[in-house]
């Protein structure tokens, strides 16, 4: 179990607690932060809800959540060891072969979903909850995707030191283009 930071913790987001999650208990709490975060309809909802199930017994996966003083869930992040057999690696190597990126697949954590509730963005959540959840990567380095966009999501991992392995990556059950991102772990402090 992860210890809880105290108040001088500089990765602690006022007011939330960063905790360990049973993602596959609180699944549907977790896709609510999600929902409304990336705009995800009942549809997406439920196709997720079998998906994070299914990650969540995979090998090495775990979950972290940011929780309010009351206990509501504000923000999640979950990820694990990556493996070449699940489907977003088979998606994304294509795209990552022609700049020499394929690598990045062995020996890397997968950041699978990191969300934050949008009345608790641009706060410092999702910088504690990734950080927090790659400390205890035996990994050397993180991989995940993004939509490829300038967006706060974007900026936040650029600063975290994740850099552009892939542009313009199509997943066949999204309508926008996703950049794959990487970086060397342990990802820096402000």
């Amino acid at each position: 179990m992860l210890p809880t930071p105290g108040d001088d913790d500089p990765d602690r987001p006022a007011g939330l607690r960063i905790a360990p999650l049973d993602l596959a208990a609180h699944v549907d709490e977790a896709l609510r932060v999600q929902a409304v975060a990336f705009g995800l309809s009942r549809e997406e909802v439920a196709i997720r809800r079998y998906i994070v199930r299914r990650h969540m017994t995979c090998r090495g996966a775990r979950a972290l959540g940011a929780f309010t003083e009351d206990g509501a869930l504000a923000g999640f992040v979950y990820g694990m060891p990556n493996d070449r057999t699940h489907w977003w690696s088979t998606v994304v190597e294509p795209y990552l072969r022609p700049g020499g990126h394929e690598g990045w697949l062995d020996g890397s954590f997968v950041i699978t979903e990191l969300h934050v509730h949008p009345g608790f963005q641009g706060h410092g959540v999702g910088r504690a909850l990734i950080t927090r959840v790659t400390d205890t990567a035996a990994e050397p380095r993180s991989i995940l995707s993004a939509i490829d966009t300038d967006s706060p999501a974007r900026g936040l991992y650029h600063a975290l030191g994740y850099t552009d392995l892939a542009r313009q990556v199509h997943f066949p059950s999204a309508s926008l283009p996703y950049a794959v991102m990487g970086a060397p772990l342990p990802l820096p402090r402000p």
